[in-house]
């Protein structure tokens, strides 16, 4: 079984952290994925920088900026976890935009995830409907679990569309802007939860965007399996750097 549907058959509360691979610095990309993982952290996903992330916010923006200044490419990705499994359980995602992929050949890409023990792909600019004609079977193939978005805009004829077509976790943006921490959810965003919750979904949901503390970490789970952390982890390393990140963890789940 993926390790990802390990984790999510866990009677917990998940919490997922994501980074940008070769932020703050180029070679950190281990030792922040083995500092995560003895913080308690569920699941990792690793953002992959590209030059036009559009459904990132100014945070995450600024730190694949860097890292590609720093020289990080999927190639220098692969090379750097690809003994991260003698170190790391927890699953690994990698979170991406689909242009890098297709220069590296999708399928090459397939491989090296499964090759270095990377679980599942999030590709915010991949249609579901382009993902299942042509490349389901190629994921499948390489063991890999390709997780969608949704957002409040969503149509339920979609939402149940790609519920048909995953076989992981949805990605439930919180809500329809890009990537940014907040301090709160208001009204719309727990009528949200409460729509898609009431779907009875065969995928649980993890809600990413905009979760920064422990109050919206309780909020975002109260019906959701878990969540995502990416601009605040990312301020914090910024902040800090990566040798206090069990700090940082501490705060979103005590």
């Amino acid at each position: 079984m993926n390790r990802i549907n390990q984790k999510l058959e866990e009677d917990k509360k998940l919490l997922s952290i994501y980074f940008t691979a070769g932020y703050p610095n180029i070679n950190d990309t281990v030792s922040i994925i083995q500092n995560l993982e003895k913080s308690n952290v569920d699941m990792i996903e690793i953002g992959l920088p590209f030059s036009d992330p559009l459904a990132d916010g100014p945070t995450i923006q600024d730190s694949s900026t860097k890292a590609l200044r720093n020289g990080m490419t999927s190639e220098l990705l692969f090379k750097q976890i690809r003994d991260i499994r003698e170190t790391v359980s927890i699953p690994l995602i990698i979170m991406g935009y689909f242009n890098p992929m297709l220069q590296f050949g999708v399928e090459a890409f397939c491989k090296k995830c499964q090759e270095v023990g990377v679980d599942g792909l999030i590709i915010p600019d991949l249609p579901v409907d382009v993902y299942h004609k042509e490349y389901k079977s190629t994921f499948e193939k390489y063991g890999l679990i390709n997780v969608f978005l949704i957002t409040p805009q969503t149509s339920d004829e979609r939402i149940r569309y790609i519920d048909s077509v995953s076989d992981g976790f949805i990605y439930m943006v919180s809500s329809a802007c890009t990537t940014g921490a907040k301090t709160g959810f208001g009204n719309e965003q727990d009528v949200y939860f409460d729509r898609i919750a009431k779907m009875n979904l065969k995928n649980p949901q993890i809600v990413g965007f905009g979760i920064s503390n422990n109050e919206t970490f309780t909020q975002a789970t109260k019906q959701a399996k878990g969540a995502i952390i990416g601009s605040a982890f990312i301020k914090y390393l910024t902040k800090n750097g990566i040798d206090t990140i069990d700090n940082f963890t501490k705060t979103i789940l005590n």
